[in-house]
């Protein structure tokens, strides 16, 4: 089997890498086309493939950009689904952002039971870790409506919506939002949901691939540059077996990653057990590659001015995006049963 990109993937890719290094803003993204790589034909993009989002985000992350792309994704992609075309493409030309808030306090990683309830054109409710809601224009708030999950847009700035807004680990922000009968539009069911989430936990995965390929190019060019009994600290064999370690289990990871492209538009069950597996392994496989690149690097990597910090707390972060190693492992011995 042929693993390699099309054309216009590696394209897409060389492109959205030397725009990234450039220091892209949100209108240069847009303008390449990344956000359309996000959707499908139908939803007015020209991708949406697994593939093609392990391609955009392995290069987010490989530069550690800190713009929402993947709440666009999420957020897009369920307004595609309830119909609303109009918005999609508004996203896709960057005139709007949207984000998503589905989870709640108390709730950890599951999508429920939810307290959040929707009456007479209002939503009430609070909730957690939404990531770019103080910058977009449109939220996507998932509650109660006679018995059932369904989505609802809201406008962040609309009385009754309160956001308490932080630095997020991986960069960008992230709000605690509280919503007091705030005016709420019914988007339609949440049916999809799952499957926009596993479209969001594989660009997770693929873009943590991308920031442990950095911090392996960070490391290995400080094991051949940093001296130690007047030879560079890369001929110590016992470096270059951690290094290996690292390497393989990328490889492992990389693996992980094709596999679920390739099974995110498989039937719901087995399309969760890819995602769960590879969910966890990258988890893992992430802490791993931030702890020896930190340790290998010895004490300059503990400060916060040295380029890899960052770059290990978007490792770190990744893990915890959308169920961590253990959840995960626990997920997918419940769907094999």
């Amino acid at each position: 089997m042929d693993f390699n990109h099309t054309e216009e993937r590696r394209m897409l890719a060389d492109s959205l890498r030397r725009t990234l290094e450039r220091g892209a803003n949100w209108a240069d993204l847009a303008e390449l086309g990344v956000l359309g790589a996000l959707f499908t034909e139908d939803e007015g993009g020209f991708g949406g493939n697994g593939f093609d989002l392990a391609v955009v985000f392995e290069e987010l992350g490989r530069t550690g950009c800190p713009l929402p792309i993947l709440e666009i994704g999420l957020a897009g992609g369920l307004l595609a689904d309830c119909g609303k075309g109009d918005l999609v493409e508004q996203i896709v030309s960057g005139d709007l952002r949207a984000t998503l808030a589905y989870a709640e306090p108390g709730l950890r990683y599951d999508l429920g039971p939810i307290s959040t309830t929707a009456t007479n054109g209002t939503v009430s409710g609070r909730k957690s870790v939404v990531c770019g809601a103080d910058e977009a224009g449109l939220l996507i708030v998932t509650a109660m409506l006679d018995g059932a999950v369904a989505l609802f847009s809201v406008d962040p700035k609309s009385p009754g919506v309160t956001l308490m807004t932080t630095p997020a680990l991986n960069g960008g922000t992230v709000s605690e939002v509280t919503l007091d009968a705030a005016p709420a539009t019914l988007l339609g069911t949440a049916d999809t949901l799952d499957a926009r989430l596993a479209a969001a936990t594989l660009a997770v995965c693929a873009d943590a691939l991308g920031a442990m390929e950095t911090a392996k190019a960070m490391t290995l060019d400080y094991l051949r540059t940093r001296t130690q009994f007047g030879v560079p600290i890369g001929k110590f064999q016992a470096l270059q077996h951690r290094m290996a370690d690292v390497a393989i289990e990328m490889e492992m990871a990389r693996s992980a990653v094709i596999n679920l492209a390739g099974n995110l538009h498989a039937e719901p069950r087995l399309r969760d057990r890819n995602v769960s597996a590879t969910k966890s392994l990258v988890g893992r496989v992430a802490h791993l590659v931030a702890e020896e690149a930190i340790q290998m690097h010895g004490g300059i990597a503990m400060t916060e001015e040295y380029a890899l910090a960052p770059v290990s707390r978007r490792l770190i972060a990744a893990d915890h995006r959308f169920g961590d190693e253990d959840w995960h492992v626990q997920r997918f011995i419940a769907l094999s049963a």
